[in-house]
C-alpha cells in the first residue's frame, strides 16, 4: 500500500493519500516549485484576504508557484464540493489553462469534499491546515519540533481515512457475506496511526517533563522570563538577536523558525541597577492556525505561559495590524497566557513612510479594555530599541527589593485611534 509505505515521508504523503483516491493522479515535484492555484471563500467574516496574500506567502514558502487566484462569495459551504459545482467548473478551466499542479484552499476541507473535488478537478486538493504542516515540518529543526509536527500531522491524517479509498471496502449482499465499509487495510492503516500518535504524544511528555525542570531551576534562581510572541513574519527573531546578540535564525519569511530558544539578557538603568533576565523566542501565530499545533506545541508555548512579561511583536508596517494582535490574543486565550503582561512591540518602523511615522516613541494602546504599553522600534537598525531595553530595566528591577517602583510614564494619553496607518 502507497498509504503505509509512505506514512511517515512528510513529502509524499498527500500525494500517496490522492494516489489512493483512485482519481487521475498529477506529480508535481516540490524542488521545482510546483505551479498551484490559490482559491478563497469569502463567508462574510471580517478577516477574509480577498486577494489571498497570505494564502500565497505561505504556498511560496512551502515551495509552491501560485499561477493564479480566485476568490468567491457564498453563504454557506456547499457540503459536497465546499464551492459548488459551478465555481469549481471554473477552478478545473482555470487550472487547465495555467498548467497547474494542485489547488490551494485557504479554508479547511472535511475529508469529503477535499476527496470529492480531487475526483472533480482530477488534480491534488490541499487546504491551507496542511499547508502550516507542511511548513512547519520542513522548518523543525530540534528534536522537540520534529516531534511537536509529527503529532499534529499524524492527528490531521488521522481524519483523512474515513472511506477515502471505497475501492477497497469489503463487498456487501449475499447470504453469509460480510459487508459495510468495515475493511481490513482502513482498520491497519486507522491502527498504524493511532499507534504512532501514542508513541509521539509519550516521547513529547519525557521532553515537556524536561523543559519543566529547566523552568523550575530557572524559578529556584528567581530568574525574571520575558518571552516573545507575536504573529509570524513580525520580526521576533530579529529582535531576539538585536537583543542579546544571538545568531537565531532571521528571515522575510513565514514561521522562519518554529524552535524556541532561550538566552540571558543583561538589563540595568542609569543609576547603575541590573540583573540578568531570561529570554525565549516562540513559534510565531497565524490566522487559522490549526487547533493539532497548538496542542502538539504546548510544550513550546509553555515557554509563554510561564513568563512574567510577554514582549508582543507587532508588524507597524503591515495594514491588518490590528486583526494580527487579534489572532495572537486569541491563541494567547487558547493556552492560557492572556492575563500576562505585555509590552506591545510595533516593529519595522524603518518600513514605514516618514509622514506616517508615530510622534512619540512609545504610547499605550487599547487591547481588551485595558491600556497596554507600546513602543516603537525597528530591530533592523536598532531604531528605539534604547526606549524597549530601558522599559524591560523598570519591569525586570520591579521585581527586585526597590525603595519604590519605576512607572511606565505619565498617565495614558496616546490610544490605538491616536496612530493609524
Amino acid at each position: 500500500m502507497a498509504l503505509r509505505a509512505n506514512l511517515l515521508n512528510r513529502s509524499h504523503l498527500n500525494q500517496a493519500i490522492f494516489e489512493e483516491s483512485g482519481a487521475p493522479v498529477a506529480t508535481p515535484d516540490r524542488d521545482k516549485k510546483a505551479a498551484v492555484v490559490l482559491v478563497g471563500v469569502d463567508f462574510g467574516l471580517p478577516h477574509f484576504d480577498g486577494e489571498l496574500e497570505e494564502l500565497g506567502l505561505l504556498a511560496e514558502t512551502a515551495g509552491l508557484r501560485p499561477v493564479a487566484r480566485l476568490a468567491c462569495k457564498r453563504r454557506a459551504p456547499d457540503a459536497a464540493l465546499f464551492v459548488g459545482s459551478g465555481k469549481a467548473d471554473e477552478i478545473k478551466l482555470l487550472a487547465q489553462q495555467t498548467g497547474a499542479a494542485e489547488v490551494l484552499f485557504d479554508q479547511a476541507l472535511s475529508p469529503a469534499q477535499q476527496r470529492n473535488l480531487e475526483r472533480f478537478l482530477g488534480l491534488p486538493v490541499n487546504d491551507r491546515t496542511l499547508l502550516i504542516l507542511e511548513i512547519f515540518a520542513q522548518r523543525a529543526r530540534s528534536h522537540e519540533g520534529k516531534l511537536q509536527v509529527e503529532l499534529a500531522r499524524l492527528q490531521y491524517l488521522s481524519t483523512r481515512l474515513v472511506r477515502r479509498w471505497s475501492h477497497l471496502e469489503r463487498q456487501s449482499g449475499g447470504i453469509g457475506m460480510r459487508g459495510g465499509p468495515g475493511e481490513t487495510q482502513i482498520e491497519l492503516d486507522r491502527r498504524m496511526i493511532g499507534e504512532a500518535i501514542k508513541r509521539t504524544k509519550e516521547r513529547l511528555v519525557k521532553v515537556k517533563r524536561q523543559r519543566g525542570t529547566q523552568r523550575r531551576q530557572r524559578q529556584r534562581r528567581d530568574t525574571f522570563t520575558i518571552s516573545l510572541v507575536g504573529y509570524t513574519n513580525a520580526g521576533k527573531s530579529t529582535l531576539f538577536n538585536a537583543l542579546v546578540k544571538a545568531r537565531a535564525y532571521a528571515a522575510d519569511q513565514l514561521f522562519a523558525t518554529l524552535d524556541t530558544t532561550t538566552r540571558q539578557l543583561y538589563l540595568g538603568d542609569d543609576a547603575g541597577r541590573g540583573r540578568s533576565v531570561s529570554l525565549s523566542d516562540t513559534v510565531g501565530f497565524i490566522r487559522d492556525l490549526p487547533h493539532g499545533l497548538v496542542d502538539a506545541f504546548a510544550a513550546t508555548l509553555q515557554e509563554a505561559v510561564d513568563a512574567d512579561l510577554l514582549l508582543h511583536v507587532v508588524d507597524a508596517a503591515n495594514p491588518h495590524f490590528p486583526e494580527q494582535i487579534n489572532e495572537v490574543m486569541g491563541v494567547l486565550r487558547d493556552i492560557g497566557a492572556e492575563t500576562i503582561p505585555q509590552i506591545l512591540v510595533f516593529n519595522k518602523l524603518d518600513a514605514i513612510a516618514a509622514e506616517k511615522r508615530p510622534s512619540s516613541s512609545k504610547d499605550y494602546y487599547e487591547i481588551d479594555g485595558e491600556q497596554v504599553p507600546r513602543v516603537f522600534l525597528s530591530a533592523r537598525s536598532a531604531e528605539g530599541l534604547d526606549v524597549l531595553r530601558g522599559l524591560l530595566a523598570e519591569r525586570a528591577l520591579a521585581t527586585m527589593p526597590s525603595d519604590a517602583r519605576p512607572e511606565f510614564g505619565d498617565a495614558p494619553e496616546a490610544h490605538a485611534g491616536d496612530w493609524a496607518q
